[in-house]
């Protein structure tokens, strides 16, 4: 996979890209990730990207051109068949997802577009990108973060980046369930030990615990992505008994 990022700030993605996962994908072989600075692009003498708005209003827009002409200059040697997704990070964008992350992974090239001042020229949005995200309803001095965010969510899933292939398949939201409770050495640690079926070496067992540990933090933290979550009868009737327990304990 290719990554490119249109930024005005190229610096703030060097570690990002040089650490943890990212940089040994990178190492690897597995992704590119590369960095543009759209001011290179500008045509005025004073090499500007932004201007103020027409119709009046607080704040800068930034300009339609130098963003359409770093994408072309990334794009001009690709086949029609070959075409990046092309991502502007933006409050108003669709909320970034683990299920998003998962349709991203399956791309060759994705280029992230991160915008500063009060918005975009609306004609990149309308003829330019593919995708707009959003990481949460709230608003950064910029998408350089959101970026990073995305970039890591989705790098992380290709294959090879992580050492053991089954954990990015276990996540949290992978299933549609938070992931169920992790436990390592030592057995007892202050008094807390590491609940027994863990030990047994009964993996069925194991198994339908960790299952069934998934559907009730679930329940108890976002019970709503259980609406979106097949769950057997049996799975069914086991949370009820554990709520109606719940129930009792706090009554």
């Amino acid at each position: 996979m290719r990554v490119d990022v249109l930024t005005l700030f190229p610096a703030m993605f060097d570690g990002v890209f040089s650490a943890s996962i990212l940089g040994k994908a990178r190492d690897k072989g597995l992704v590119e990730l590369n960095t543009v600075n759209f001011r290179d692009f500008a045509r005025n003498k004073h090499n500007t990207v932004d201007d103020y708005p027409y119709g009046g209003g607080g704040g800068m827009v930034l300009q339609a051109e130098p963003i359409f002409l770093a994408v072309e200059e990334l794009t001009g040697a690709l086949s029609a068949s070959r075409k990046p997704r092309i991502i502007l990070m933006c409050p108003q964008g669709e909320p970034f997802s683990q299920r998003k992350a998962e349709e991203l992974s399956q791309e060759d090239h994705l280029i992230f577009i991160c915008g500063h001042y009060e918005g975009y020229d609306e004609r990149i949005r309308e003829h330019l990108v593919t995708d707009e995200l959003s990481i949460g309803d709230y608003v950064l001095t910029g998408g350089e973060l959101p970026a990073m965010v995305v970039i890591d969510s989705v790098v992380r899933l290709l294959p090879g980046v992580l050492g053991n292939e089954t954990s990015a398949v276990t996540d949290s939201f992978s299933t549609g369930l938070l992931e169920y409770p992790h436990y390592t050495r030592p057995v007892e640690f202050r008094g807390w030990e590491v609940p027994e079926i863990l030990l047994s070496g009964h993996h069925a067992n194991i198994e339908q615990w960790r299952r069934r540990q998934a559907i009730w933090r679930t329940w108890r933290k976002r019970p709503e992505l259980l609406e979106h979550v097949s769950l057997s009868d049996k799975e069914k009737r086991w949370l009820e008994e554990q709520i109606e327990l719940l129930s009792d304990t706090t009554e």
